[in-house]
């Protein structure tokens, strides 16, 4: 399995906030790439920036992975649109897409969804409880239910998005705010997975039932067996992919 871990990587820049060394001194994108690693000692994981060249998301790039996972907060508009429109080709043409937290908002994650995928927030710090709503799919396996993450900036419904394909998890929050925190979808061959939990202000994605969840979203997100044919054009409107 070939994984590639996208992250904005500005927090980490401006060391904001002042914990970020602390709480991830390989930036949330290694933090990422070590709970994966973790899990899937056979994989091959690289990770890539929003200031690497082509933002690290080259076609070939692209070509050599099976699952992509994308982490992003405040420079959703510095994305390049060619990159968008590279990564949505490839998803429909069969990668995995695993958009983190805020990815919500990410260019890619709105167009694939083809909504403003806005929600309600509030980064207080409080308690997340995430329960399984399917104990009998894969991208559960092996998670408690409930698992709890004591401090966690608040997503809630509603939630701007199609309604999912398929349901793992929900939120709920000491506000008494829910959120659907782990939703599937399936956009033309690919498979996407959103996950919620997972913040720049808090050690989430060292919580070891967070990185289960992201072993087994790539897990579910990977298809070995799906051949992948991305057509080379640029307009997604006109995108022509194979049944």
């Amino acid at each position: 399995m070939r994984i590639t871990v996208w992250n904005e990587n500005v927090h980490e820049q401006n060391q904001d906030p002042a914990t970020m060394p602390e709480m991830y001194p390989w930036g949330i994108h290694g933090a990422i790439a070590e709970a994966l690693a973790e899990h899937l000692p056979d994989a091959t994981i690289r990770t890539a920036v929003l200031t690497d060249p082509e933002h690290g998301l080259t076609e070939e790039v692209l070509a050599e992975t099976d699952v992509l996972l994308w982490w992003g907060h405040i420079a959703h508009d510095r994305v390049s649109d060619e990159v968008v429109d590279r990564v949505q080709r490839h998803v429909l043409a069969g990668m995995g897409f695993v958009p983190l937290h805020s990815a919500h908002y990410s260019k890619v994650f709105q167009r694939l969804m083809g909504t403003t995928a806005s929600l309600s927030w509030r980064n207080d710090g409080e308690r997340e409880v995430v329960w399984t709503v399917d104990t009998a799919h894969p991208i559960a396996r092996g998670v408690p239910n409930p698992f709890v993450i004591d401090k966690q900036e608040m997503y809630g419904e509603p939630f701007d998005v199609p309604a999912p394909d398929e349901l793992v998890f929900i939120s709920s929050f000491a506000g008494g705010e829910v959120f659907r925190s782990g939703a599937c979808y399936v956009r033309g061959r690919g498979r996407v997975f959103y996950f919620s939990p997972g913040d720049q202000d808090f050690p989430v994605y060292h919580h070891p039932d967070v990185r289960r969840v992201l072993a087994n979203g790539v897990r579910w997100a990977h298809q070995p067996d799906v051949e992948r044919v991305v057509p080379a054009v640029t307009n997604p409107a006109r995108t022509w992919f194979p049944a």
